[in-house]
């Protein structure tokens, strides 16, 4: 089993930055493609970004696309989603996830194509 552990969450501004972790455990990291996902109270879990296992493609959510950055440091297993210029529908639990199809050209969007999920951690953008 690949344990994931989310942190680096909490409640800034409109257009401040945030930086999130996933430090991962258990199983060798760097054969899992990982993801960021996101989930708002009462709404579906949803796609962020995605990053292959060997950190050189990388794949965003037309909502977040040139204000997040994904990124691994694999001697480190963790995974890393810098967010700046935040906004209030931002606001969500952010999850990491860890599947293992070793993507070429198509990054995986669906839940359901990823394997191991962390618990989440809270993010809150005020206006």
């Amino acid at each position: 089993q690949l344990q994931l552990v989310e942190s680096g969450g909490g409640l800034v501004q409109a257009g401040d930055s945030l930086r999130l972790s996933c430090v991962a455990s258990g199983r060798t990291f760097e054969r899992f493609g990982m993801g960021w996902f996101r989930q708002e109270p009462g709404k579906e879990r949803k796609f962020v970004a995605a990053i292959k296992w060997d950190g050189s493609s990388a794949y965003y959510a037309n909502s977040v696309r040139g204000r997040f950055t994904i990124s691994r440091d694999n001697t480190k297993s963790t995974l890393y989603l810098q967010m700046s210029s935040l906004k209030p529908e931002d606001t969500a639990i952010y999850f990491c996830a860890a599947e293992n199809s070793y993507w070429a050209d198509t990054a995986p969007t669906g839940r359901d194509e990823y394997d191991y999920w962390g618990r989440g951690t809270q993010v809150t953008v005020s206006s």
